[in-house]
């Protein structure tokens, strides 16, 4: 075999091998190969005028480097940066989402979103929490994602956006989730005056409904939040707003509130106690509890008072009204003044639908004319445990609770009866009561300086 000449790398060989990668090599040969050509059969009177010094072919290569990164040249999946692989690489997702609407069910949600009924059926038998979506709520939202191949790769239950619920597919099986977002917190203050009533001015304030009748409750052992409030009366509250990413998303935990009612001012602070128990109290460490309720329902206006002389309006004769009739919508729940024992319920032609409770040995409370009866006779209760509904049986002369409180077998005003007070906070305790307090109040009093100046300017 004759022996080889030694390769001499040619002016492209030297260029390409010198300032390209390999996957850009053969892009960049088509180019030189056209250049050649060009050179070849361009023109030309001498050939020999085409021989270039090695000088001259330094220029050349200087100057094809330079054109070189002008020319689009689509590099390999393997030069690739990684995340543009990775965004290249994702499969497309599709998110349909609908609010619920009243009286929906998720059945007729899936089939606004065209899923089968085969999806349906693997959802609400999810391994856990399926019972969550029996009870959708109007504008509570669903969410379904599907995949490239329109298979549902999970379903989001938005309750609130504090609560979700989701569930995704597995080989066993949907297995469903609760999630929690913590919100970010931040106190806020309102003072009002009562014009019209507590919720009317309540609302219009910026306090929600829940939060009204939470107040009504703090103080509902102090004040008849159906016969006592009177034009001019004043409430502060301080409380927390709730917020996830900068948008407020519901209100929290009350911390304080103060409440003026015909001149006389109540308190109540929050604290938590060393077991973790929540309860409001006064400054001085006594429960806002108390043995028995002022009013045995949310508060409705009253249409008649305690009178021993009231003209009956049914009978027309006079007779005492040893009570008082808070008059409500058929059906408003009535509750339990106090912990006892349900000692009579049942029915009689004057009573109506009734309920008797004992109270140790020396209370009883009475409850007329319901309408539905929740408890039996003998049956042990707690406060605000509801007994039954307002009604209008026996007589009456329209839907009302007749309420009757009494000492030692006695009739007493349920208005103006006084009870032994709450113990106050353990000794023990005090020390760390008032580190937990008196900022809060601290807090409280100036808030409410600041505002009270600003609405009387």
């Amino acid at each position: 075999m004759p022996p080889q000449k030694p390769h001499h790398p040619s002016f492209w060989e030297d260029l390409f091998a010198s300032s390209l990668p390999k996957t850009h090599f053969y892009a960049a040969s088509a180019v030189a190969a056209l250049t050649v050509a060009v050179l070849v059969f361009a023109p030309s009177e001498n050939v020999s005028a085409y021989k270039e010094s090695s000088l001259e072919k330094a220029r050349k290569k200087e100057e094809l480097l330079e054109l070189l990164p002008q020319i689009d040249i689509m590099p390999s999946l393997a030069e690739l940066d990684p995340i543009q692989l990775e965004a290249a690489s994702e499969p497309e997702y599709i998110q349909l989402d609908e609010k619920v609407r009243s009286g929906d069910n998720l059945s007729g949600i899936f089939k606004r979103m065209s899923l089968s009924a085969a999806d349906l059926y693997a959802v609400v038998n999810a391994n856990e929490y399926a019972d969550e979506l029996k009870r959708l709520n109007p504008g509570e939202t669903i969410s379904v994602v599907l995949d490239e191949n329109h298979l549902i790769t999970e379903v989001v239950y938005e309750r609130s956006p504090l609560e979700s619920f989701r569930y995704a597919p597995t080989p066993d099986g949907y297995v469903g989730e609760k999630l929690l977002r913590e919100p970010e917190t931040a106190s806020a203050f309102k003072h009002v005056t009562i014009q019209h009533s507590l919720f009317l001015d309540g609302v219009k304030a910026g306090l929600s409904h829940a939060q009204i009748m939470q107040i009504a409750n703090m103080f509902g052992w102090d004040i008849d939040f159906a016969l006592d409030i009177h034009k001019g009366d004043t409430f502060s509250v301080l409380f927390e707003d709730q917020f996830i990413d900068n948008k407020k998303v519901g209100t929290g935990t009350i911390l304080g509130a103060e409440f003026t009612n015909q001149g006389k001012t109540y308190e109540a602070v929050r604290y938590v106690n060393a077991d973790g128990e929540a309860e409001y109290y006064t400054p001085e460490g006594q429960p806002m509890k108390k043995a028995f309720l002022q009013a045995p329902l949310d508060f409705t206006r009253v249409s008649s008072n305690y009178n021993p002389n009231r003209l009956h309006p049914v009978l027309k004769v006079r007779r005492p009204h040893r009570g008082v009739d808070y008059a409500a919508p058929t059906g408003t729940p009535v509750y339990a003044a106090g912990h006892g024992k349900v000692v009579k319920s049942g029915y009689t032609k004057a009573n109506g639908n009734y309920v008797y409770i004992q109270h140790g040995d020396t209370y009883t409370t009475r409850y007329l004319h319901l309408h539905k009866i929740s408890v039996k006779t003998g049956q042990k209760v707690s406060q605000r445990q509801v007994i039954g509904t307002v009604g209008s049986t026996g007589y009456a002369t329209g839907p009302h609770l007749h309420y009757e409180f009494l000492i030692n077998g006695v009739h007493t005003n349920p208005r103006t009866v006084k009870v032994a007070q709450a113990e106050l906070i353990p000794k023990s305790e005090m020390a760390r009561f008032q580190e937990q307090t008196l900022p809060l109040l601290a807090q409280f009093k100036t808030l409410q300086e600041i505002q009270v100046a600003a609405l009387s300017q």
